[in-house]
C-alpha cells in the first residue's frame, strides 16, 4: 500500500506558465517534504504541463482539464478528490513560499486546529514589499472575516482533510471568492477549535494580472505603498528591482534561492523593523487624538468599502457576461482561439 503524504498541496493554474516554476520550486524546497503537490491545468496555457514535467519530481502530479467556469473551483475539486494527504493546503501558482511554511501550519493542525493560517508579505508590482499581520485568533478580526471580506491570502491557509466530510469541498456555485467561502464553511463547522494563527510571515503575495493594480486592489497595501515612496528608511529587504522583461517573482525568487533560511530571517526582521518604525514615528507626534483616529478610520474604512465595491460590480459584470446569450453564441470562436 502507497503510504500517505503529510501534505496534499493544491495548485491551480491558468495563464501563469510565466512565473509558475518559482512557485513550484519554493514548494519544493520546504523543509517539510512529506508532501504530494497536486497541480490542476484549469484550461492552461500551452507549455504548463512540460514545464511542470521538467521539474522530474515524483511528488508533483498534474491534470490537464478543459476550463471550467470564473474560477475553476470544479477542477480544483477534481483533484482534491484524488488527494491522499492528512492536511491540505493551498499554493497559488504566482505566490512563493518561505521555507519553513509547511512545518509551522503542520505543528498547527497537529496541535488539533481543524484551520490554520500563517502571514504573508504582501508585494506590488513594481517591487516593493510590506507586512500584513491579520490573526484570525483576535475577535475583531474574527469578526470582519466571517461577517464582511477576507484580507489573507489563500497561499497562507492549510486545514485538516478530516475536518469536512469530503475532500472536494470548493464552492462550485459562486464567481469568485470561493477560498475565503471555504475557510469561513470550516470555522463553523468545526467550533471547539476553528481556527489557529501562526504570526510568522510564510509567504509572499503578488497582484494577480487580471486585477491590473499595483497594490493588488488592496487599501491596506495602498497605505503601505503611499509611505515606501515618501521615506528613506524603508529597508532594502523590501525592495527589488524589477528589469525589463521579468517580473517581481523572478526578482525575490532569486533572492530566496540564493539564501533560502539566511534571507527569510531578513526579511522577517526587515517586516519587523517596518513595523516598529511606523510605531514610533506616531509616539513621537505627541498624544493620541481621538477624533484624528476616528478620521482616519472613517477615511480607510471608505476607501475599503470603494474598493470592495469596485471588485463587486467587476465581478457582476463578468457574470453577466458569462450569462449572456452572445457568449454562449461566440463560445465556437473562443475555443478556436485557445491555443493547443
Amino acid at each position: 500500500m502507497t503510504r500517505k503524504p503529510l501534505f496534499s498541496v493544491l495548485m491551480p493554474t491558468h495563464s501563469r506558465v510565466d512565473v509558475i516554476g518559482h512557485s513550484i520550486a519554493s514548494v519544493l524546497a520546504q523543509d517539510e517534504a512529506d508532501f504530494e503537490l497536486l497541480v490542476v491545468g484549469d484550461g492552461a496555457a500551452a507549455g504548463t504541463a512540460e514545464l511542470v514535467a521538467g521539474f522530474g519530481d515524483p511528488r508533483i502530479r498534474y491534470l490537464g482539464l478543459p476550463k471550467a467556469p470564473d474560477f475553476g473551483y470544479a477542477n480544483r475539486n477534481a483533484m482534491l478528490r484524488q488527494s491522499r494527504g492528512r492536511f491540505i493546503a493551498f499554493a497559488a501558482d504566482d505566490d512563493l513560499w518561505l521555507p519553513d511554511h509547511l512545518a509551522i501550519l503542520a505543528a498547527a493542525l497537529e496541535g488539533g486546529a481543524a484551520l490554520a493560517h500563517t502571514q504573508a508579505l504582501w508585494v506590488s508590482t513594481d517591487g516593493i514589499a510590506a507586512p500584513f499581520p491579520a490573526n484570525l485568533e483576535i475577535a475583531d478580526q474574527h469578526r470582519v472575516f466571517m461577517e464582511s471580506h477576507n484580507t489573507i491570502p489563500a497561499s497562507c491557509f492549510a486545514y485538516r482533510a478530516d475536518c469536512l466530510e469530503r475532500r472536494d469541498a470548493w464552492p462550485e456555485d459562486v464567481a469568485a471568492a470561493g477560498d475565503w467561502r471555504l475557510w469561513q464553511r470550516i470555522i463553523r463547522e468545526n467550533p471547539d477549535r476553528p481556527v489557529v494563527c501562526c504570526p510568522v510571515m510564510t509567504a509572499l503575495h503578488f497582484s494577480a494580472l487580471w486585477k491590473r493594480s499595483r497594490h493588488s486592489g488592496m487599501p491596506q497595501l495602498a497605505a503601505w505603498l503611499g509611505i515606501a515612496d515618501t521615506v528613506s528608511w524603508w529597508p532594502a529587504e523590501l525592495k527589488a528591482a524589477i528589469p525589463d522583461g521579468s517580473t517581481e517573482q523572478e526578482a525575490y525568487a532569486a533572492r530566496l534561492c540564493a539564501d533560502p533560511t539566511g534571507w527569510s530571517r531578513s526579511i522577517r526582521r526587515a517586516a519587523d523593523d517596518v513595523a516598529d518604525h511606523l510605531a514610533w514615528t506616531h509616539l513621537q507626534q505627541g498624544a493620541v487624538d481621538p477624533a484624528a483616529l476616528r478620521a482616519d478610520l472613517a477615511a480607510a474604512l471608505s476607501a475599503r468599502d470603494a474598493a470592495l465595491t469596485e471588485r463587486d460590480a467587476a465581478l457582476a459584470e463578468v457574470q453577466a457576461l458569462r450569462a449572456s446569450t452572445s457568449w454562449r453564441l461566440t463560445a465556437p470562436l473562443r475555443a478556436l482561439r485557445r491555443p493547443r
